[in-house]
């Protein structure tokens, strides 16, 4: 099978083809096909594999975790059961499904437990599943889960427009909250705004801590209930000085290199509960949580109530290209591999 390899840690956005020194990523034509390990196995023939922020860290060795190499990256998708184990009683050949995985999906085949997958249900784009449990699955684990959003509460989504930013503007209109959105430049700012927005801040044009304060006053609300972070620096510190007291601070992760600092003491003072959230980390800990959320999310697509953006699409052998809009934030949205088509689709979707 066709499947992309990290032979060594190193930049994923330089050309997979030609010469020159060893790549960080090839694509392995012929890559040996995983077989079934046990009698609940399935193998499912990959449609779509999403790319996250954490797949570019990885590569660079700069993630958490580091897998020893070489390994094929990769963590949500989507496709069709191509085999099943003698044991299976959820699913049979042909049926599509999406899940997550440690690694691997960046390939033509995987293999999972059946109690690992889902079923996508009738009316929602198998693509558009493959996008689903990771930036979905963290934005409703954080909100709804440990933040406990409520309907008439002010969240606020820093980097907004990319994959987990744009699933948490979406879960925070369908509880009910009132949200800001904090993108930068025109076209993210417009796309943010036929979501429903309540209020959107361009970060490269306008003072985050002043526009946020002038809505808050129009609409004569206290201050910000949740913050929802998944970028740090420079931005989590003005965001925190328009945080109302008891608010809920969500630590996603790092987008822009920097980690801020929370002062303790203003915590304190503010009665502010930080929550870390390593959304990976549920599989071992709570699985449960996991599986219920995904179920949730499934529905809410079903039903029409979220949106799945995807704003580019690639081959597998493109994967150095599609590495570049994460690392460059051109993507509105999801970026993904899609291993079935033979040409790409490189603009927005």
């Amino acid at each position: 099978m066709e499947a992309l390899v990290c032979r060594k840690l190193g930049d994923p956005t330089a050309p997979i083809s030609g010469g020159g020194a060893e790549k960080a990523i090839v694509v392995e034509k012929n890559h040996p096909l995983p077989e079934l390990v046990s009698p609940t196995s399935v193998r499912v023939r990959v449609k779509a594999t999403s790319l996250n922020y954490a797949n570019y860290l990885q590569i660079l060795g700069k993630y958490q975790e580091k897998p020893p190499l070489p390994f094929i990256p990769g963590s949500d998708y989507s496709g069709v059961v191509d085999a099943v184990g003698p044991s299976i009683s959820k699913f049979k050949v042909g049926d599509p499904v999406c899940s997550f995985a440690a690694l691997g999906s960046f390939a033509q085949f995987i293999v999972a437990d059946q109690t690992e997958l889902f079923g996508v249900p009738e009316g929602c784009d198998l693509v558009a599943a493959g996008a689903l449990p990771v930036a979905f699955g963290t934005s409703h684990v954080a909100l709804v889960h440990r933040a406990n959003l409520t309907s008439g509460q002010v969240l606020l989504v820093l980097g907004a427009a990319g994959g987990v930013g744009l699933a948490a503007v979406q879960i925070g209109k369908v509880v009910g909250a009132i949200v800001i959105a904090v993108a930068r430049g025109a076209e993210k700012v417009q796309y943010l705004k036929s979501l429903g927005v309540d209020h959107v801040v361009d970060s490269s044009t306008q003072n985050l801590i002043q526009s946020v304060k002038v809505f808050l006053k129009t609409r004569k609300l206290k201050g910000v209930d949740v913050l929802y972070d998944p970028v740090g620096g420079k931005l989590t510190k003005e965001a925190m000085k328009v945080l109302s007291w008891g608010a809920n601070i969500l630590v996603i992760g790092f987008a822009s290199g920097e980690i801020p600092v929370i002062p303790a003491n203003i915590a304190l003072v503010k009665n502010w509960t930080v929550h870390g959230l390593y959304w990976g980390s549920y599989r071992i800990h709570r699985p449960a949580v996991l599986e219920d959320s995904l179920k949730e999310l499934l529905s809410w697509v079903a039903r029409g109530l979220i949106t799945i953006r995807i704003s580019h699409t690639y081959r597998l052998p493109e994967a150095n290209l599609a590495f570049s809009a994460i690392k460059d934030r051109k993507a509105i949205g999801k970026v993904m591999l899609v291993l079935d088509d033979q040409t790409s689709v490189r603009s927005k979707l």
